[in-house]
């Protein structure tokens, strides 16, 4: 808990200075108050005393009372504050530190649990610290004082409320020792929860289509009650505070009278006043007392989840990414790629995806790869943007380890396609856009052009305010092959030295794709391209295709030289080409 408090920053620490002092004050105020109030009694019951007295220390109580009820707003103010920008901060650094997450993190963190972290954990801790700059502070001045005032008072009174307090404190130890353990489960089920609503929104139409509703809602309804049940279970016990409160608070006002009862009716006259007086004032101070133990009982209850939630968001914050940032800005070649001897396991695997892999792509080279499902070719181009590292070998770009570059540098030379679009919620020039480090600043000519290039221009004209036309996020307002086109523009519109198209023509129809690839080669002539891709006709003119199978390189070449040469090659080709293409392909030319 601690360790997250350090990010705050010196205007908050000054923010909770302040209501230290402000709680002292409202403190002190309160606790006059039965001193007025045992003046006023005494005055009450002495002969001659005049009305003129009585009002003045009944005024003397009020302006306590006025003074008391500024000093809490005050308190309130700034404890809101201390609070929000804790909540603000403490988001803001979950955000950065997710950023910074390799796909290891990711996947080991999970994003329904990272939502979660981000919003509810951080909501749990930021209420701790509202209620915790007032009642934690408050309660043991609060208490501390008002045991200093009732210590001279009757050693009787003392020991029943001392009596009093210890069995609260039993109670809340009972109690936490019961459904502390349980805290720690809330927030995974909530997680989980998260986790299932997500699936069932991202899926909901493939739910449909297989009439799988039935089966998503008792899913739901099983993560629910767990839920609620746990919940139940802390409640029910948690409630026990409030009855076991309010019988310990009247037990001790009617323990105070009537102890008091019996030594004003054993006392002399004069002494009557003062035992009355003194009972009075004794039974303010106690429930002073009874009232700090409840305010501590309520941070009580908020704790042990708060506390769970401050270690959740600590695991985050202290998760260092494998991925390192590097020192280098700029390779000493332009436009190549390499790999040595490269070698690649996911972390905890024992098999190998990638073994031995060795090609360089010159720079103006199109490269391309190919072959069957988990065959490794998605693993292999995603070393080259560092969402892995290789476990063994080396990945060159522009003749420097990538693992050298600072990300940001290395990322610049790239242009990115990934095999699932990915469109932001905004418009359609919003998302061409962010093709400049999603600084929305290229220029309304350089969108077209790329737009043009992705075969994309015929369709976003035809829509509602053309490039303006909002997008949904996720890009549900759009169809598969338009999504595809507008994430292949925001490759374009960067103009990198290396593209990276990772199965990035798979939804568009052969015709979109045969003159997409013709611009595309047109207007990066003179950059690299890494294609992964499923069909043979999207790759056959590449410069060099390489073929996987397993995990392993077994052929390299161009696609008359593999149909001669490499057997695996020739069966996907079969696949897809008849025999007379083939035979014309092995006739002609690449």
């Amino acid at each position: 808990m601690f360790k997250l408090l350090k990010n705050m920053g010196k205007r908050q620490f000054f923010y909770a200075l302040l209501c230290v002092v402000f709680v002292s004050i409202n403190v002190y105020l309160e606790l006059k108050i039965p001193d007025y109030m045992s003046e006023i009694t005494i005055l009450v019951q002495t002969e001659g005393s005049s009305m003129s007295s009585i009002l003045k220390e009944g005024g003397y109580m009020l302006l306590c009372a006025f003074g008391s009820l500024i000093a809490s707003f005050v308190v309130g103010y700034f404890a809101a504050t201390v609070a929000a920008y804790f909540g603000k901060i403490t988001r803001f650094n979950i955000f950065s530190k997710v950023s910074s997450f390799g796909t290891k993190e990711m996947k080991e963190f999970q994003t329904s649990s990272l939502i979660t972290r981000t919003t509810n954990d951080v909501t749990q801790v930021q209420m701790l610290i509202a209620m915790g700059l007032q009642a934690i502070i408050k309660a043991p001045i609060m208490a501390t004082w008002a045991v200093l005032k009732i210590l001279n008072k009757n050693i009787t009174w003392s020991m029943a409320t001392l009596f009093a307090v210890i069995i609260l404190l039993l109670t809340i130890v009972i109690l936490m020792i019961r459904v502390f353990p349980k805290f720690k489960l809330v927030q995974k089920l909530t997680d989980n929860l998260n986790r299932i609503t997500r699936e069932n929104l991202v899926g909901i139409r493939v739910i449909r289509a297989f009439n799988a509703e039935n089966y998503q809602q008792k899913k739901f309804e099983k993560a629910n009650e767990e839920l609620k049940n746990l919940q139940l279970f802390n409640q029910k016990n948690m409630g026990l505070l409030n009855p076991v409160m309010s019988l310990v608070m009247n037990g001790l006002s009617l323990s105070i009278y009537l102890i008091g009862a019996i030594l004003i009716n054993k006392a002399g006259l004069m002494d009557k006043i003062t035992l009355f007086g003194d009972m009075v004032v004794f039974s303010s101070y106690a429930m002073q007392v009874l009232m700090s133990f409840m305010m501590l009982i309520m941070i009580f209850m908020i704790y042990p989840r708060a506390a769970v939630s401050a270690k959740r968001i600590l695991e985050v914050l202290e998760t260092e990414s494998e991925i390192k940032d590097g020192t280098v800005t700029k390779g000493n070649e332009v436009g190549t790629v390499e790999f040595k001897h490269v070698s690649f396991k996911y972390p905890d695997a024992e098999e190998y995806i990638l073994e031995d892999i060795s090609f360089k792509a010159e720079k103006g080279q199109t490269i391309a790869f190919i072959g069957s499902t988990g065959s490794g070719k998605s693993t292999l181009i995603n070393l080259v943007p560092r969402f892995y590292d290789a476990t063994e070998g080396e990945v060159l770009v522009d003749g420097v380890n990538v693992k050298d570059y600072k990300l940001e540098s290395l990322n610049n030379i790239l242009g990115y396609v990934s095999q699932k679009a990915v469109i932001f919620r905004g418009t359609i020039k919003d998302n061409v856009c962010y093709g400049n480090n999603g600084k929305k600043a290229i220029n309304i000519n350089k969108v077209k052009e790329a737009l043009n290039i992705a075969q994309a221009t015929e369709f976003v004209e035809h829509l509602p305010n053309t490039y303006n036309h909002e997008t949904a996020q996720n890009g549900t307002n759009l169809s598969g092959g338009q999504k595809q086109r507008v994430a292949i523009a925001r490759a374009i519109a960067r103009d990198p030295e290396i593209y990276i198209f990772d199965d990035s023509f798979s939804a568009l129809d052969y015709k979109t794709d045969l003159l997409l690839r013709k611009n595309l080669k047109k207007y990066t002539k003179d950059a690299t391209s890494l294609i992964v891709a499923q069909r043979i006709g999207t790759i056959k003119n590449a410069d060099k295709i390489l073929v996987l199978d397993e995990g392993k390189l077994v052929g390299i070449g161009t696609h008359k030289e593999l149909l001669k040469n490499c057997k695996v090659y020739k069966e996907i080709a079969l696949s897809q080409l008849s025999s007379s293409e083939l035979e014309k392909d092995l006739e002609g030319g690449n």
